[in-house]
C-alpha cells in the first residue's frame, strides 16, 4: 500500500444486526433456513461495492475488507469478567447465519478478516493505523461510536444506512468533544450494552462539559473535589477506578497482531460467477439477476455452490457464548423457524413471570443514554400512554421503551398535578416536557435500523406523525396475530399476554380508577403509571419474540411485510388528513329524515290501532303479536316477543303493513341518530375535518373496519342513505374522487373458480348479470327486461355469501320453491363455481382455514362442529372469505402502493377514505383530471406483480364537489 491509496473496511459484525433488523425475516424456501439477516448484508455490500467501484460516485477505494467479532469473548474479559456480561445471545434465527454471512464476504472475493481474543474494533484500529503509516487514507463503513476515535486527518467514517460521512466535526456535534477524547468521555459515560461500568449519573453531554473544562480524564479526577455540584463531584470521586478501567475497555488496540497484510487486502474485480453461485445456494433471485446483468454472466449456466451451515457450538460471532444470561448454543442444535417458535414461546413464558425491571426517565441526560442504548441494540419496544383513545385529540402523557434485554424506562411528559384547579392542575414536576423529550427521541424515532415493535402501532404512529415525528419502521404484534391467527381468537393486548405468557396484564381502569373515583389518565401519579406501561411493553416484547418467527415458519412473511405493515403509515397518513363535511347539508337532512319519521309514526299508530312507543321492543312486540295476532312470533329468554329486524323483515316479506313500516321507520331514525345528528360533533376543533379511525385486524378476511365516526355503513341502497354523501365535500378550489372497484368479488369469484362464461363476459366489457340472467332464463340480453336482470344480480351477489333459498326468496319477495330452483339452475349453467364451493368446504375441513389468492389466512375452526347451524355459518363463512379476503387484500395492496405512484406521476391528491371497495381523495382542481387515470391505473394493476388476474380489474372513477356526486 501506498500513498494515494484507500482503504475501505467494513465493520462486518455492525453490518450484520443491521441487516437483521432493518429488514424483515426471511427464510430459504427449500427448507426454511433463516437467511434475512444474510440477504440484507449481501444487498448491502452489492451497493457499498457498486458505489465504490463507480469512478463518478464519491471515492473509490484501492483496498478492501470486511472486519468480522470472532466472538464476545476477547482479552477485555481478563480485565473485567463482567465486560458485555449482559449482553444476551444472539437471536436463535441469526446464529447459523453468521457463518453464511461470511461465506457471503468471501463470495465477493474479498478479504474476511477475524481473530481470536480481539475485537473487530481492535482489528480495524490496527489496520487503519498501518493505512496510515503507508500515506494511504482509510474510511470505516460504521456508525458505532467506539470507532469514532480512530476518526481523524487520513481516517474517515461513513453510514451507510444514513449515508453520511463521519469526520472531526460530525463526531464533535455529535459528542462535544474531538476524536481524541473520545475514549476519556466513553470512561466516564460507561456502556450499558457492553457493560462498561463509568461513572454513574455522567451522561454524553456532562462528560463533554467536564472534559472542556479539566482536559482530560485524568486531569479531571485529579481536581474532581474542584467539581461544584455535589453529587457529581462525589460520584466521580466514588468511581474514579471505574472511570479508569472503562477508559481500558473502551480505548482500542491499535497493535493487533494480524495475519492479512495491507497488500493483500487489494480490491479485485467481481467475480461474477462466483457470488452467483453462493447467490443461487441462498435463493436470492433478485440480486442473482443484478450481479448476472452487471456482470454479464449467464445465471443459468451456473450452478449453486454447495455450502455447509455452522449450527451450535460450531457457529461463533458476536455474543455467541458470551456472557452470564447467554443460552448454551451447543445445546441448540438444529434450527428451523418451527424449531426456534416453540424454544421462545417456552422462554417468554418463564421471563413473563419475573418482575419487570423499569425505571423512571425525569432528565434529558438519562434519557439521552438510553437513546444510545437503543440505537446500539438496533430493537425497541415502544409505547404512548395517552389521555384518550382519539389519536387525533390525545394529549401525551407517558412513553415507554423497553430494549432487546427487556429492561423498561417509563418518561413522563403530561402528568398532572391534579390538585389545585377544576381544570386538574398543571403540569407535575420532576419530567421531561413533551417538546424536549420529542426532540432527543426523533432520531431513534426515525432511524430506519432500529426497528420499533409495539401494538396497535397506528395510534403511536398518528400521534407522533400530528407532532413532527414519522415512527418507522414499526412492528406490530397485533397485525402479526392477526395475519397469524385471524379467526382463532382476539388480538387485544391482553388477550395475546393471556395466549402467550399466561399472564395476565393489568387494564387502564385498573391505573385510572372506575366510577365517581375515577381520575383521567394524567392525573395519575407517575409510579403507578411507570408500572403499568412498563408491563405492557414488556408483554409486546415477550410476544413479538414468538409470533415474529412464525411468519417464516407459517409462511405468512409476505402477507404481513405486503399487505399489513405498509398499510400501517398509509393508514395513519388518511386519518391526519380527515374530511370536510357541511353542516348545513346534515342539518338540513336531519330535518328531513324528522318530517318523514314522523309521518312513518302516524301511520304506524294508525295501522296498530293506538299510539305507543315504537322505540320499545316489549311495547311492539305485545301490539304485533299479542293484539293484533300476526303469526309467526317468537319469544326470547326473558319472555318477550322478539321484534329484532330479521323477525321484521320476514314478516315484511311476507306482506304485514305494520312491520314493513316498522323497518322503514328504523332505518330512518337510525340515520338521524347516527348520521346527521353526530355526524358534526365528530369534526376536530383544530382541523376542522372529521378524522375516522381504522381498524386493521378487527375482520377475519382482511376486510377494514372504521370507527368514530363508522363511515363503512353508510346505506347506500336507499335513497335517504346516499344522501348522506352529499354532506361530505371538498373545500374550495378542490375536488373530490371517488375510485371505484366495479364488481370486484364477482371478479374474484370468476378468477379463482376459473368459470369460463364469467371470464369471458368480463373480458368482453359485457353486463355481467344481464349474461348470468341470458345463461339462466334464455333470454337475450339485448331487450331484457329490468325484473329478469335484478333477479340474476341478486344471485350473482347472493351466491358469493352463501344465500340460501330462504334468503334469496326474501329478498325477490317470491316462492322458497322459486328460490331454490334459481339456486340449482345457477349451479348447473355453472357448475365451476360448485366446485369451487365444494372444494373449499373440503380444504377448511381438513386444514381448519381457506386462504386468499394472496396468501391471507381466515381460520374457521367450528367448520367440523356438531351443532348443524353453527357448522353451516362456517361453511358459508369459509366460502366467502377467499373472495371477500381476496377483494380485500387487492384494494390494500392499492392503498399501499398509491403514495409512490402518484408522487412517481407528479400528481399532488390525498387519500383521505376507504369504504369497502371504493376509495376516496382529495385533489386541486387544476390536478383532478390529470390524478383520475393514476389512480385507476394504480388500482386495476394493483394485484401484480404477486399474480396476473384471469379477468380483468376495473375502476370507475369521477371528480365532483361532494362524495356522492363523485360516486
Amino acid at each position: 500500500m501506498k500513498k494515494g491509496d484507500h482503504l475501505f473496511l467494513v465493520d462486518g459484525s455492525g453490518y450484520i444486526f443491521r441487516a437483521y433488523h432493518a429488514l424483515p425475516p426471511l427464510s430459504r424456501k427449500s427448507d426454511g433456513l433463516p437467511v434475512g439477516a444474510v440477504a440484507g448484508f449481501c444487498n448491502m455490500l452489492w451497493k457499498l461495492l457498486k458505489n465504490a467501484r463507480d469512478t463518478d460516485v464519491g471515492v473509490t477505494p484501492t483496498h478492501f475488507a470486511v472486519i468480522f467479532d470472532y466472538s464476545s469473548k476477547t482479552f477485555r474479559n481478563a480485565l473485567y469478567g463482567e465486560y458485555k456480561a449482559n449482553r444476551t445471545a444472539p437471536p436463535e434465527d441469526l446464529v447459523p447465519q453468521f457463518g453464511l454471512i461470511r461465506e457471503a464476504t468471501r463470495a465477493f472475493d474479498l478479504p474476511c478478516i477475524e481473530m481470536e481474543g480481539f475485537e473487530a474494533d481492535d482489528l480495524i484500529a490496527t489496520y487503519a493505523r498501518l493505512a496510515c503509516e503507508a500515506g494511504a487514507d482509510t474510511t470505516i463503513i460504521s456508525s458505532d461510536k467506539d470507532l469514532m476515535q480512530l476518526v481523524g486527518a487520513t481516517t474517515q467514517m461513513y453510514d451507510p444506512m444514513k449515508d453520511k460521512q463521519i469526520g472531526v466535526p460530525e463526531v464533535i456535534e455529535k459528542w462535544g468533544v474531538p476524536p481524541e477524547k473520545m475514549i476519556d468521555l466513553q470512561a466516564l459515560t460507561g456502556d450499558s450494552i457492553d457493560n462498561v461500568p463509568g461513572v454513574p449519573g455522567i451522561g454524553p453531554k456532562t462528560a463533554a462539559q467536564l472534559l472542556e473544562e479539566f482536559g482530560d480524564l485524568d486531569t479531571l479526577l485529579m481536581r474532581a473535589s474542584e467539581i461544584k455540584q455535589n453529587k457529581r463531584r462525589e460520584n466521580i470521586i466514588q468511581h474514579a477506578d471505574n472511570a479508569r478501567l472503562s477508559r481500558e475497555l473502551v480505548k482500542l488496540r491499535n497493535d493487533a497482531p494480524i495475519v492479512e497484510q495491507l497488500d493483500e487486502l487489494v480490491l479485485n474485480p467481481l467475480d461474477g460467477p462466483k457470488l452467483i453461485a453462493f447467490l443461487k445456494a441462498m435463493e436470492f433471485t433478485t440480486l442473482t439477476k443484478r450481479v448476472a446483468e452487471a456482470t454479464e454472466a449467464d445465471a443459468s449456466a451456473i450452478e449453486a455452490k454447495s455450502i455447509a451451515v455452522e449450527w451450535g457450538e460450531d457457529a461463533h460471532g458476536p455474543d455467541v457464548g458470551a456472557g452470564a444470561t447467554t443460552q448454551d448454543t451447543a445445546q441448540r442444535g438444529p434450527l428451523t423457524p418451527a424449531d426456534l417458535v416453540a424454544k421462545r414461546a417456552d422462554a417468554v413464558k418463564k421471563l413473563a413471570k419475573e418482575p419487570v425491571d423499569h425505571t423512571i426517565i425525569r432528565g434529558s441526560q438519562v434519557l439521552a443514554d438510553w437513546i444510545a442504548a437503543a440505537t446500539e441494540s438496533g430493537t425497541l419496544a415502544f409505547d404512548i400512554l395517552a389521555s384518550s383513545a382519539d389519536p387525533m385529540k390525545a394529549e401525551i402523557v407517558g412513553l415507554t421503551l423497553a430494549l432487546e434485554n427487556g429492561i423498561c424506562a417509563y418518561i413522563p411528559v403530561g402528568h398532572h398535578s391534579g390538585d389545585s384547579d377544576l381544570l386538574g392542575g398543571g403540569l407535575a414536576e420532576e419530567q421531561i416536557s413533551e417538546g424536549d423529550a420529542l426532540s432527543l427521541l426523533k432520531p431513534l424515532l426515525e432511524d430506519a435500523s432500529v426497528l420499533k415493535i409495539g401494538h396497535d402501532a397506528k395510534f403511536d404512529y398518528v400521534m407522533l406523525a400530528q407532532r413532527g415525528v414519522t415512527l418507522s419502521p414499526p412492528d406490530d404484534i397485533q397485525l402479526l396475530s392477526y395475519v397469524l391467527d385471524s379467526g382463532t381468537g382476539a388480538h387485544s393486548l391482553e388477550a395475546l399476554a393471556a395466549r402467550w405468557l399466561d399472564k395476565t396484564l393489568s387494564v387502564l381502569k385498573e391505573l385510572t380508577g372506575t366510577g365517581r373515583s375515577a381520575v383521567p389518565v394524567e392525573q395519575t401519579s407517575m409510579v403507578a403509571a411507570a408500572n403499568y406501561a412498563s408491563d405492557l411493553v414488556h408483554a409486546t416484547l415477550a410476544i413479538w419474540r414468538v409470533l415474529k418467527p412464525r411468519l417464516a415458519a407459517e409462511g405468512m412473511t409476505s402477507v404481513y411485510e405486503r399487505l399489513e405493515r405498509p398499510l400501517i403509515a398509509a393508514l395513519g397518513a388518511m386519518e391526519q388528513r380527515g374530511i370536510e363535511i357541511d353542516r348545513q347539508t346534515l342539518s338540513r337532512l336531519s330535518g328531513e329524515l324528522a318530517q318523514r319519521a314522523a309521518a312513518f309514526e302516524d301511520e304506524i299508530y294508525e295501522v296498530a290501532g293506538e299510539r305507543f312507543n315504537i322505540g320499545s321492543p316489549k311495547q311492539l312486540g305485545d301490539i304485533l303479536f299479542g293484539k293484533m295476532g300476526v303469526p309467526g312470533g317468537s319469544k326470547t329468554k326473558t319472555g318477550q316477543w322478539s321484534t329484532s329486524a330479521q323477525v321484521l323483515e320476514e314478516l315484511a316479506a311476507e306482506g304485514h303493513e305494520l312491520p314493513r313500516k316498522i323497518v322503514d321507520w328504523r332505518q330512518l331514525t337510525k340515520l338521524k341518530s347516527t348520521y346527521t345528528d353526530a355526524l358534526p360533533g365528530y369534526i376536530h376543533p383544530r382541523t376542522r375535518r372529521v378524522h375516522t379511525s381504522y381498524a386493521m385486524a378487527a375482520t377475519s378476511t382482511g376486510r377494514l373496519s372504521s370507527s368514530e365516526p363508522n363511515l363503512q355503513n353508510i346505506p347506500i341502497r336507499t335513497a335517504e342513505g346516499r344522501k348522506i354523501r352529499t354532506a361530505f365535500i371538498a373545500p374550495a378550489g378542490r375536488k373530490l374522487i371517488s375510485a371505484d372497484y366495479s364488481q370486484i368479488e364477482l371478479r374474484v369469484l370468476a378468477h379463482v373458480a376459473d368459470i369460463p362464461q364469467l371470464r369471458q363476459a368480463f373480458s368482453d366489457g359485457v353486463d355481467i348479470h344481464a349474461m348470468t340472467a341470458s345463461e339462466m332464463f334464455s333470454v337475450p340480453v339485448e331487450g331484457m327486461p329490468t325484473e329478469i336482470r335484478r333477479r340474476a344480480k341478486a344471485i350473482n351477489f347472493g351466491i358469493i355469501y352463501g344465500i340460501s333459498a330462504f334468503g334469496l326468496a326474501n329478498q325477490l319477495s317470491i316462492p322458497r320453491e322459486e328460490a331454490s330452483d334459481y339456486i340449482k339452475r345457477y349451479f348447473e349453467r355453472f357448475p365451476g363455481i360448485r366446485d369451487y364451493m365444494e372444494s373449499t368446504k373440503n380444504f377448511c375441513r381438513e386444514n381448519g382455514y381457506v386462504e386468499t389468492i394472496f396468501g391471507r389466512r381466515a381460520h374457521y375452526p367450528d367448520i367440523k362442529a356438531s351443532n348443524p347451524q353453527i357448522r353451516a355459518f362456517n361453511e358459508r363463512a369459509a366460502i366467502n372469505a377467499p373472495i371477500q379476503g381476496s377483494a380485500a387484500d387487492i384494494i390494500r395492496r392499492a392503498m399501499v402502493q398509491m403514495d409512490a405512484a402518484l408522487q412517481a406521476a407528479k400528481v399532488k391528491a390525498d387519500m383521505l377514505l376507504q369504504v369497502h371497495d371504493e376509495l376516496i381523495f382529495e385533489v386541486d382542481d387544476a390536478e383532478a383530471e390529470k390524478a383520475i387515470p393514476v389512480i385507476r391505473q394504480t388500482m386495476e394493476s394493483a394485484a401484480m406483480p404477486a399474480l396476473s388476474m384471469r379477468v380483468p380489474l376495473h375502476v370507475d372513477a369521477r371528480a365532483a364537489n361532494s362524495w356522492d356526486e363523485a360516486h
